[in-house]
């Protein structure tokens, strides 16, 4: 069990971690798209989510405070979801099909950051983890 687990945490930061390299190192180009979206600041929010995604994914990944990275991810996703893929406010199609299959990812991911935190922080035993849980459910 601890390694399926731990197969599992490594398959799902996967995309996290990647999209951290991309925000760090890609802060400009990634920055006019976020400015486009209508986001303020928009390269230091590249960047302040690019170091959220990687505290996230790392702190997941590695097992320490695992649920408080769960919650990182969370932090990350929801407001992504309705700021950067708001596909009511399409017209094209196209564009529309596009932004609405990104926010439903993104809530998706989001549901299971929320699942993966009460996971984290209810189970005694986690496994293969470098410390246990930060906060603690019943």
């Amino acid at each position: 069990m601890d390694v399926v687990v731990l197969i599992g945490r490594i398959l799902f930061v996967l995309l996290f971690l990647s999209s951290a390299v991309g925000h760090l190192t890609q802060a400009e180009a990634m920055g006019g798209y976020a400015a486009s979206k209508g986001v303020p600041s928009a390269r230091l929010a590249v960047l302040g989510t690019g170091v959220l995604l990687l505290l996230g994914g790392l702190s997941v990944l590695l097992g320490i405070w695992a649920d408080l990275g769960a919650l990182l991810l969370l932090v990350f996703l929801l407001p992504t979801a309705f700021l950067m893929h708001a596909f009511w406010k399409e017209s094209d199609p196209q564009a529309r099909q596009g932004e609405m299959v990104n926010f439903n990812k993104n809530v998706a991911l989001a549901g299971a950051c929320l699942m993966l935190f009460a996971f984290f922080a209810h189970t005694r035993d986690l496994g293969l983890t470098i410390t246990g849980p930060l906060f603690h459910l019943g």
